[in-house]
């Protein structure tokens, strides 16, 4: 779907701010032609397309312009005057004028819709549903943006605007959106103002691309800006929360766990008092009461009432692979979640171990190849100090040799002296098959890692491979069910 009416090349040199440097180049007669579609791939340009021509480290747009026109494009956006007889929108840099470039040609749909922006190095995906079942349970048609919906947590521009037109066309009032320290960084969400904005926290990842703790930080800080954020929602239990809220100052709200009065913590969920409104939640783990804290704290923010915030985060009761239980009645239990960083597991197994009743934690995980190589030592040692028998396993490696993935996990196992029981199982299968064999009455088997992914990455093969219908084929064979 497109914008409501075509935009002109005028319209999106308008749009793009003048830090930009915007010229308008070649126009002609054609100033006037209409422009439905914006896109950076060549291959997905259609008849009224606006080619955005970046140039990246593998390739260069500028070089495929002229394929582009022959395929329908009917103007460019570029970094340099192009040869070529359309009209041409030159920037400063294509990748930070594309957000803006995107949101003109689809007649600025973020203004018609009221949207919450979440970040943080976990609980981005939960905490965004628990923002969209409170809109949903106040009659809202809402819907969310992120690591369950796409290819990317953060969409590119060009999609994620085109994302917002379609959602606004369909009657979607209220998004709540997952945006990523890479989107920031990259620009993909320029062109949006948003609503309300979550901090939920920030701990070690992504330092293959950051370097630093430092321009980690710096580049989730950026959503956190008046000129992006109308309203800024702190996790101040989170030490770079408290940073965060002291730069941001009078312009923050806080929250925190104190806020969960009379906490109850379970296996199967929460209850507690949120200001006033008695809580009752049915996703476990106590990092998840954190999560509904920041939802609600941000939802009340935007006006919702304590009936739509405590009838909204009741009404959620699953969130695909975050502390996701798998069906067993054999006396354990089993959790799938997505935990693939050392805070991540951390929480999943400190809520484990608060909930297991004297039962045992195991804990099945891995580290992802061509990925941050830094937290795989220190998920390791995690996994030794907190669990009771750590299996360590595959998984997706990617391009690189999981045997060498491996190494570096374990390494913090050797850095551990706390007596777990340390496994190394390459096989992902049979890791699972084996801790679901080794449970007993009350124990608590973790399987962290790939959450809600269905298939697993090894070189250039990709399989299905999803955890939970592993873990129930596993507890079928354990309760002595017919295999399928």
């Amino acid at each position: 779907m497109g914008a409501p009416s075509v935009s002109l090349i005028h319209d999106v040199f308008v749009a793009v701010p003048a830090r930009c440097e915007p010229q308008l180049h070649r126009l002609g007669n054609a100033g006037g032609r209409s422009i439905n579609h914006i896109t950076h791939d060549s291959r997905l340009v259609r008849n009224g397309s606006m080619f955005a021509c970046i140039r990246g480290a593998a390739s260069d747009g500028h070089l495929f312009a002229q394929n582009a026109v022959d395929n329908g494009a009917v103007a460019l956006l570029v970094d340099d005057a192009l040869d070529i007889d359309v009209p041409q929108l030159i920037v400063k840099s294509v990748r930070e004028s594309l957000g803006w470039a995107a949101s003109a040609v689809y007649g600025h749909p973020s203004r018609d819709l009221t949207i919450l922006g979440v970040t943080g190095t976990n609980g981005k995906t939960t905490t965004t549903h628990m923002a969209m079942s409170i809109a949903r349970s106040a009659g809202r048609h809402a819907n969310s943006i992120g690591t369950l919906s796409g290819a990317r947590t953060t969409p590119e521009a060009t999609e994620l605007h085109e994302s917002l037109r379609q959602m606004v066309n369909a009657g979607v009032t209220f998004v709540a959106m997952e945006v990523s320290s890479h989107g920031l960084d990259q620009h993909r969400v320029d062109g949006i103002v948003f609503d309300a904005s979550i901090f939920t926290n920030l701990t070690i990842d992504h330092l293959d691309y950051h370097h630093t703790m430092e321009a980690y930080f710096e580049a989730k800080a950026l959503l956190f800006q008046a000129e992006r954020s109308r309203q800024m929602i702190v996790n101040t239990d989170d030490e770079y929360g408290r940073r965060l809220a002291a730069m941001v100052g009078d312009l923050s709200i806080t929250y925190g766990l104190a806020d969960a009065l009379g906490l109850t913590v379970t296996p199967n969920g929460s209850t507690f008092t949120w200001r006033g409104s008695s809580i009752e939640l049915y996703l476990g783990g106590a990092f998840n009461v954190s999560n509904a804290l920041g939802a609600a704290t941000a939802m009340a923010a935007l006006d919702y009432s304590a009936h739509s915030i405590a009838q909204g985060l009741t009404d959620l009761v699953s969130v695909d692979g975050r502390w996701e239980s798998v069906p067993c009645d054999l006396g354990f239990a089993v959790i799938v979640d997505y935990a693939h960083t050392p805070d991540g597991l951390a929480n999943v197994l400190r809520s484990a171990r608060q909930v297991a009743n004297g039962g045992r934690v195991i804990v099945v995980f891995g580290c992802g190849g061509d990925r941050d190589t830094t937290k795989r030592p220190i998920m390791g040692a995690l996994a030794a100090e907190l669990s009771d028998i750590a299996i360590l396993t595959s998984d997706n490696p990617r391009g690189e040799d999981p045997a060498k993935i491996l190494d570096d996990v374990a390494a913090g196992f050797r850095d551990i002296t706390k007596s777990a029981h340390r496994l190394i199982e390459i096989d992902r299968r049979t890791a699972i098959y084996m801790a679901i064999e080794m449970a007993s009455e009350n124990d608590i088997v973790i399987i962290a890692g790939k959450g809600h992914e269905r298939t697993q990455t090894i070189g250039d093969t990709v399989i299905g491979f999803d955890d939970r219908l592993v873990a129930s084929q596993a507890l079928g064979q354990r309760a002595g069910e017919p295999m399928k």
